[in-house]
C-alpha cells in the first residue's frame, strides 16, 4: 500500500481472487510513511499530545488507504465498500495507543459481503465501549485482520508483507535462510516474541485462541508463503518435522544489573513491581545463587525503556541495600524455536556447544518447552547465529536471492 501503483496492484490481486469465486474482506494498512508522518505533525504541534486526540489522528491513515483502494477496484469493475474500525463495531477497551479488542459485531461486512461486493476494512483501529476512536498499537491491522476473519468464521487470514514468509533466520544476516512452509502457532508465537518482525505477537495469540489458520505472503510477488496453524492441522500434512524451526535474533534489548541484593523475601517484587507499573516490558530475569546474604539480579528490556527503567531500579537498589546498579546496551538475544524440543533431549547441550567452539560467551540463558534463549555479546551476533543455523541443518544450500525491505 506504499503509493498509488501499489494500491492498483492489490486491486489486481484483489479482483482475480474474487474472479476465482471468493469472498473477501480486506484490511488495509497505511501508506508508506504516513502514520510517521502523522506523527511528525503531532510533534510540531505539541509537546505531549494527549491519547484520545492522538488516535484520532493516526486513524486517517488507514481510512485513506480503505477509500483509494475501493476507488481502485470499482475502477476494475468490482463492487467494493469501506468500513472504519466503528463502522464494523470492533469494540476495544478504553486504553488509547495499545486498546485491545473485545468484542466485533461485523454485521455491516457481512451484508456487504452477502451483496457480493468486497469489504475494504480500515486496520489497526476501533471503537471502545465508551465510544472513542482507539487504535491497537504495533501490529494493529494484522490484528484486526485476524480478528475480523474469527468474527466472519473465514477460512483463512491471508497476511501480506513486504517478506515472502517466514524464514529459518533473517536472510539479512544468514544468507542461506530458507522460507518454512508450515508452523505451529506455538513456534510461531515464541518467534514473535524472541524478536521476528514478520508478524505481530498479539495476532498470532488471537489466531491461536480462536484456531484461525494464517498464511503469511508476499505482497510483491503473491508466491505461496507460511502457513501457520494449530499442530493437528500442521500435523495432517507433515508426517514428519525438524526439531528446530528457526534460529531468531534481536538486538533491541539492553541488559540491567542490580548487584549485591540482600538475599531476602520481598527483594524481586519491589523492584519489579514499580518496572511493571512505569510499563516497562521486562523480558529475561536471571537471579545469581545466593553468596555471603546477597546475590545479583540481571534483567533485559527493551533499549527504549532504560530511560523509564534506570532511575526506578537506582532508587529500589538503595532502599533495599544493594551495591550498585550496571546496564549493557551492547547485547543480542538469540533463540532456537521448534516444536521438535518437546520430545528431543540435548537441544540445549548441543547448541552451548555450537556457541562454545565459536568463542561466544553466554550472559544469560532462559527456556520454554519449544524454546531456549541465550543472551551474548552484540558483535557476537551474525557469527552465533549462522553457526547455529548450520549446526541444526537448517542452511539451505544456496544464499536467498529474492530482494528485501530494509531494516527499520
Amino acid at each position: 500500500m506504499a503509493d498509488p501503483e501499489r494500491m492498483r496492484n492489490v486491486a489486481r490481486h484483489v479482483a482475480k481472487t474474487k474472479a476465482e469465486g471468493h469472498q473477501l474482506v480486506i484490511v488495509v494498512s497505511a501508506m508508506g510513511k504516513a502514520t510517521d508522518n502523522l506523527l511528525d505533525l503531532a510533534r510540531q504541534v505539541s509537546s505531549v499530545p494527549s491519547g484520545r486526540e492522538m488516535d484520532m489522528l493516526l486513524t486517517t491513515g488507514e481510512r485513506i488507504s480503505m477509500s483509494l483502494l475501493c476507488m481502485a477496484l470499482q475502477d476494475l469493475s468490482v463492487e467494493a465498500m469501506s468500513f472504519t474500525g466503528s463502522q464494523v463495531g470492533i469494540i476495544t477497551d478504553t486504553v488509547h495507543g495499545r486498546a485491545k479488542i473485545l468484542e466485533i459485531k461485523g454485521d455491516r461486512v457481512r451484508e456487504a459481503v452477502g451483496e457480493g461486493k468486497v469489504a475494504v476494512v480500515a486496520g489497526f483501529q476501533g471503537i471502545s465501549t465508551a465510544k472513542e476512536i482507539t487504535t491497537l498499537g504495533r501490529g494493529g491491522s494484522d490484528t484486526t485482520a485476524v480478528a475480523l476473519a474469527a468474527a466472519l468464521k473465514a477460512d483463512v487470514c491471508e497476511i501480506y508483507t513486504d517478506v515472502p514468509g517466514v524464514f529459518t533466520a533473517d536472510p539479512r544476516t544468514v544468507p542461506q535462510a530458507r522460507k518454512l512452509e508450515h508452523l505451529e502457532y506455538d513456534e510461531m508465537l515464541e518467534m514473535a516474541g524472541a524478536g521476528s518482525k514478520v508478524l505481530a505477537l498479539r495476532s498470532v495469540e488471537f489466531a491461536r485462541n480462536h484456531d484461525v489458520p494464517m498464511h503469511v505472503r508476499s505482497s510483491f510477488t503473491w508466491e505461496p508463503g507460511t502457513w501457520i496453524t494449530s499442530e493437528e492441522r500442521k500435523g495432517a500434512t507433515n508426517m514428519e518435522e525438524p526439531i528446530i524451526s528457526g534460529v531468531v535474533h534481536d538486538a533491541s534489548d539492553a541488559k540491567i544489573t542490580v548487584l549485591g541484593v540482600p538475599d531476602q523475601p520481598g527483594v524481586s517484587a519491589a523492584l519489579f513491581e514499580p518496572l511493571a507499573a512505569a510499563n516497562v516490558n521486562v523480558d529475561m530475569i536471571v537471579q545469581n545463587t545466593s553468596t555471603a546474604g546477597t546475590t545479583d539480579i540481571s534483567f533485559t528490556l527493551p533499549k527504549t525503556d532504560i530511560a523509564a527503567a534506570q532511575p526506578i531500579v537506582e532508587k529500589v537498589s538503595r532502599q533495599v541495600g544493594a551495591k550498585g546498579v550496571t546496564h549493557d546496551t551492547n547485547i543480542a538475544k538469540i533463540s532456537l524455536v521448534g516444536a521438535g524440543m518437546k520430545s528431543s533431549p540435548g537441544i540445549a547441550a548441543k547448541m552451548f556447544r555450537v556457541l562454545a567452539d565459536n568463542k561466544v560467551n553466554i550472559e544469560m540463558i532462559s527456556t520454554s518447552t519449544i524454546r531456549i534463549s541465550v543472551v551474548v555479546a552484540a558483535p557476537m551476533l551474525e557469527k552465533a547465529v549462522r553457526s547455529l543455523h548450520t549446526a541444526f541443518g537448517l542452511d539451505s544450500g544456496s544464499d536467498y536471492s529474492a530482494p528485501l525491505p530494509e531494516r527499520k
